[in-house]
């Protein structure tokens, strides 16, 4: 009995290996230009600009910058810039699509209480931007 009282104690003394928090839901980016929308897509997650909040006139509305000429007529409202995101410890790990350079980068993700913090990143250089929810 006392060697299940200890097995017991050693088992509650190891901490508990939890999924990160969940990232999905409606986010506004960093500068406040658009909203983004993360969900399920398959076995992972990705996320598409659901609506452009601040329209600059200056701005390309399209995927103008995509490498594929055939995608440059996309917009960019309802683009998928968030891909393969799938549980690596307590992040979300997979690709972030940038619609003004073309380009796609290693993206992490991970949720800070109502934050989400968004990272793109090339090899050990990472630009991170910090995401609230929308209300």
């Amino acid at each position: 009995m006392k060697a299940l009282a200890v097995l017991a104690g050693c088992l509650l003394a190891v901490p508990a290996f939890a999924a990160p928090a969940p990232v999905t839901g409606r986010w506004i980016t960093e500068d406040g230009k658009a909203l983004v929308e993360i969900g399920r897509c398959g076995q992972s997650l990705c996320g598409k600009v659901a609506k452009i909040l601040k329209v600059d006139p200056s701005k390309p509305t399209h995927d103008v910058h995509n490498p594929d000429p055939a995608k440059r007529n996309r917009p960019i409202e309802g683009l998928t810039i968030l891909s393969g995101l799938t549980a690596d410890g307590d992040e979300w790990k997979g690709q972030i699509y940038d619609p003004k350079s073309g380009k796609t980068y290693r993206s992490v993700l991970q949720r800070d209480g109502r934050t989400l913090t968004v990272k793109g990143c090339i090899g050990p250089f990472c630009k991170t931007q910090h995401w609230q929810p929308a209300t």
